[in-house]
């Protein structure tokens, strides 16, 4: 079997830290933060705007460590890190955030900064950006990781700010979680019997 080239690396780079930060986000803190801020400002697009600028600065520095991570570690440990990250993950996704952990924030620094402030803080330490370091480790490769996680992310926090609570009611969270559990869980297994030989 020939190794695969690294524009298809950066595509599935790109795609597994899309789908694993958008499963991932549902039901999570910053998900209820952007219910809260959408129904407290009533004016999506700011809030879009600010969700869209912290997600970037809070995954590119998530990749940026990462990125430092897997030139720090060598393959084999770098391996084992990843796919016992990979099955932490699977187990905190079975934990549901609460909608008493999240901070709206002040208004008095207008509805984009109130929601750039609020997310970027409500990210840091959050699954998503955990992820984002692991994503980034595993793959080696910023840009498509990045870009992947903070589509990822919109993707899960976009339809929140404009529907409001019937997202909620909607989607079973409770299904969501065991899927995004499942989904970290097969890459942890992965990663640790190094399928694809991807380091």
């Amino acid at each position: 079997m020939r190794p695969r080239g690294a524009p298809a690396l950066a595509l599935e780079a790109f795609l597994v830290s899309t789908g694993v930060v958008a499963l991932g986000e549902m039901g999570d803190k910053t998900q209820l933060l952007a219910l809260m801020l959408a129904a407290r400002f009533r004016k999506p697009w700011p809030i879009v705007a600010g969700i869209l600028m912290a997600t970037l600065a809070n995954h590119a520095l998530a990749g940026a460590v990462g990125a430092w991570v897997a030139q720090a570690l060598g393959p084999d440990i770098l391996r084992w890190v990843i796919g016992a990250s990979f099955l932490a993950m699977a187990v905190w996704m079975l934990i549901p955030d609460e909608a008493g952990e999240v901070e709206g924030g002040s208004g008095r620094w207008g509805v984009f900064g109130t929601t750039l402030v609020a997310f970027f803080l409500a990210e840091m330490g959050d699954k998503t950006q955990i992820a984002t370091v692991a994503m980034a480790a595993r793959y080696a490769d910023l840009v498509p990781v990045v870009a992947g996680s903070t589509l990822g992310l919109m993707l899960a926090n976009v339809p929140a700010v404009f529907l409001g609570d019937k997202v909620a009611r909607l989607v079973p969270m409770r299904v969501v979680h065991i899927v995004s559990a499942a989904l970290f869980a097969a890459l942890g297994v992965l990663t640790l019997f190094n399928v694809g030989r991807l380091f």
